[in-house]
């Protein structure tokens, strides 16, 4: 063929899982749920009118941020490499969101996707290119089996994130140019999803038979330790959940941009069922061990869904949520064991994990005004609270230690050990631990999240040593 030939002959670039390291229609669906979950039961009626027609009810009630998309920086290479010839974006995702795609990067010539009547996929995208440019007429680049009906009658393949049995398929129908092969997921994605490391918190559920001096009784620990198992792969489930619902706001923060969903690394189908799968085994789990241990599960999973949609987004009730999410675990571990709630300890626990929370949201607005930004997005903070949310969980911390001062002046810590006034100790090593904490943020070197940085410090660990040394002796 002539090469002003060949040059006249489009390229037609499929959108979701070649442009784009994920699939719109997933992605656009998750935003809406999280406008308002009640549309996922117009999800269907939708559906009866055609897989277009959903594409279409959904896609004009969400707004796409094209700009922070994960797109695979190998397809941008190849548009702009063939600029002398129509580019073409072909694609079974609703016109709205296309044309969006398209205006950003402006690479495109023309735009062809589903129009709310017509899904344009497979046999019928097939149908359409042929009639448009004639059988091998248009040079094709997909990802998927279903891309086979395209390739069938198309010049040249670029075969973008496939598998071998694929690439193999598609060399015996049609001449390949391209094979830009998928980048498999590794380990490291996988625990960036899953996040072990959060697994840390759910050692709360300890604290009951701690406080109670019952970690010697083997059925305790071993309830204790079943109850903290269960907790990790109910968290991780919600972790996977949170992730795919904050694609957007992940996207625009300089860290978070690059875990496994938002960058594109995991496919969106396997985290929703790999969600599905870790809540239902956790539920059984805690059904198994303690039926009422599933109420105390259900309302921590109810609360992490309602703060992963909306609540996260309200000022100061998302740090009260938080705080009141790590207090659960403790409630879920004395119910597991069948012991009764301390008082003391549930209100020592709120402002403690409070003042901990607000470190949180302290460090990320810390984060956001160093890039410059005014707001935090996803959120209902203003950069300018920065200061505001430093007093106030300050303070809280040290609410946190005249409760444990209160506790241990109270009748009931005689009950428990028999040099309460021991404890005493226990006040000035948590005031330098508090106030050391904040005086790391404040220096803008505190982790993401206080809880590993309280298990990864070494100063920290020290505290934590020298307070059971205390509580030791006060015991004995």
């Amino acid at each position: 063929m002539a090469k002003d030939e060949a040059s006249s002959i489009p390229l037609c670039i499929d959108l979701d899982g070649t442009l784009i390291r994920s699939d719109l229609l997933i992605e656009s669906a998750l935003a809406l749920l999280k406008t308002n979950p009640l549309f996922l039961f117009l999800f269907p009626l939708w559906l009866l009118r055609g897989r277009a027609n959903l594409k279409r009810e959904i896609a004009r009630r969400v707004q796409l941020d094209a700009v922070t998309l994960p797109y695979d920086a190998r397809v941008l290479t190849l548009l702009r490499a063939q600029n002398l010839r129509p580019r073409v974006l072909c694609t079974a995702s609703d016109h709205l969101l296309a044309d969006a795609v398209a205006q950003h990067l402006g690479l495109f010539d023309e735009v062809i996707a589903s129009d709310g009547t017509r899904n344009l996929s497979g046999d019928i995208k097939a149908a359409m290119l042929v009639q448009r440019y004639g059988e091998r007429g248009f040079d094709y680049a997909g990802n998927e089996t279903k891309d086979l009906a395209i390739w069938k009658w198309a010049r040249l393949a670029f075969v973008v994130n496939g598998d071998r049995r694929l690439d193999s398929r598609v060399k015996k129908q049609c001449d390949v140019a391209q094979v830009m092969p998928r980048e498999r997921p590794g380990l490291h994605a996988w625990l960036g999803a899953l996040r072990p490391h959060q697994w840390l918190k759910n050692t709360l559920v300890f604290v009951p038979p701690l406080a109670a001096h019952l970690v010697m009784q083997p059925a305790v620990v071993a309830r204790s330790l079943a109850a903290f198992a269960i907790f990790s792969i109910c968290a991780s489930g919600v972790y996977l959940l949170n992730d795919l619902f904050d694609l957007a706001s992940d996207r625009r923060h300089p860290r978070k941009r690059k875990r496994p969903f938002a960058s594109g690394q995991l496919p969106l189908t396997t985290g929703m069922v790999t969600t599905l799968l870790f809540t239902f085994v956790a539920f059984a789990a805690a059904f198994a061990l303690a039926p009422r241990f599933v109420l105390v599960l259900l309302g921590y999973f109810l609360l992490t869904l309602a703060y992963s949609l909306y609540l996260k987004q309200i000022a100061m009730l998302d740090v009260i949520v938080l705080a009141a999410l790590y207090t659960t675990r403790i409630i879920a571990g004395a119910v597991v064991i069948g012991i009764g709630l301390s008082f003391w300890l549930l209100a020592f626990s709120m402002f403690l994990f409070l003042s901990l929370a607000i470190l949180k949201r302290y460090t990320e607005l810390g984060v956001q005004r160093a890039a410059g930004n005014a707001h935090a997005h996803g959120r209902g903070y203003a950069t300018s609270d920065y200061e505001l949310l430093a007093a106030l969980g300050g303070a809280s911390g040290y609410l946190s230690v005249l409760v444990l001062a209160l506790y241990i002046n109270s009748t009931a810590s005689e009950l428990l050990y028999r040099h309460p006034q021991v404890l005493w100790l226990l006040c000035p090593l948590l005031l330098y631990w508090v106030s050391r904490a904040w005086i790391v943020a404040h220096r803008g070197t505190m982790h993401d999240d206080p809880i590993v940085f309280a298990v990864t410090d070494r100063v920290s660990l020290t505290v934590l040593v020298l307070g059971a040394v205390v509580a030791l002796v006060a015991i004995r």
